[in-house]
């Protein structure tokens, strides 16, 4: 067994937003601290990870080997938890050698790396993908980019009973959807089928359309078996995955000196200033309540030059 401890809890802290665009527009909203339940399992990539980690545990495996960029925070979380909990972690990586500071990371933290270049790794659809790395390493459990997939989607369902315990503190009795950044689009799926259309999920695409995260929702949702889900996805990506603007930037700074929050440029930065966007637009009402998921990945600020 390789599962934390009982007295390890991934617990995210409930708290208001307070920004002046918000106040303009008489819109509320409070945001789930994904970010602060540990200082490296960070985010919604242990949610992510739990019922992988269980299947793991079930097949009676030694550890994961999963995929990932030079900057994941999928296996920087993964990493951090296996020399955590004591499992053996491979990564299978984008691209060719180098060393970012996750990377550097990924080996302290004992994971074994291999990368595969770059059509080697759009090879990870393909039918018969897995098989040489099971051949390679029979004793681990593989898990898709990201965490994804339904088990991702699984643990994620979690995230609306935390949300519930905490919104008396705010002087809340209910909320009006659910705002967050989308990448593979499993934490998404994961509220969805949490709400099972009790409130809309609101996914701000931080990749353009062609990464397929809608095709990916709706694979998760039929498998799970929702009939009526209720969610949409917007485009937040400004101009394609990584791609980091003045504006951008900008928004991020305000943001962090006003309210005190920590962004990043890929994910959080973008699903907040696409927030801002529809907010003026008025999508939302004045009343409005929402809930804004703060997913982590402050690992990968190191890439940028968020602030100074």
């Amino acid at each position: 067994m390789f599962l934390p401890p009982s007295d390890w809890q991934a617990i995210a802290p409930l708290e208001t937003l307070h920004l002046d665009w918000l106040t303009r527009a008489g819109v509320d909203v409070a945001i789930l601290r994904l970010d602060q339940i540990d200082p490296l399992i960070s985010g919604n990539k242990w949610f992510k990870l739990t019922e992988h980690l269980n299947a793991a545990n079930r097949a009676g495996a030694e550890g994961i080997i999963s995929l990932g960029g030079a900057h994941s925070n999928h296996l920087h979380a993964l990493a951090a938890a296996g020399q955590r909990f004591g499992f053996k972690t491979v990564g299978l990586l984008r691209g060719h050698a180098q060393d970012t500071p996750t990377v550097i990371d990924l080996r302290e933290f004992g994971m074994q790396l291999h990368w595969l270049g770059y059509g080697g790794y759009r090879a990870r659809h393909e039918p018969g993908f897995w098989l040489p790395w099971q051949t390679q390493y029979p004793t681990l459990h593989a898990v898709p980019e990201g965490g994804g997939g339904l088990p991702g989607a699984l643990g994620c369902v979690q995230l609306k009973s935390q949300v519930q315990q905490q919104l008396s503190a705010l002087g809340w009795r209910d909320h009006d959807g659910w705002w967050l950044a989308c990448g593979t689009g499993t934490t998404l799926a994961g509220l969805v089928l949490a709400e099972a259309g009790e409130h809309p999920v609101y996914g701000a695409l931080a990749v353009p359309d062609d990464h397929g995260v809608a095709q990916q929702v709706e694979t998760i949702v039929c498998e799970a078996g929702l009939a009526e889900p209720l969610y949409e996805l917007f485009d937040a990506s400004r101009g394609g995955f990584a791609k980091v603007d003045p504006l951008l930037l900008a928004f991020i700074q305000q943001t962090e000196q006003q309210s005190g929050v920590p962004l990043e440029p890929l994910y959080t930065g973008k699903a907040l200033l696409a927030l801002k966007q529809h907010i003026e637009s008025g999508r939302f009402a004045p009343g409005s309540r929402l809930i804004f998921i703060h997913t982590g990945g402050l690992q990968g600020r190191r890439g940028f030059a968020v602030s100074q």
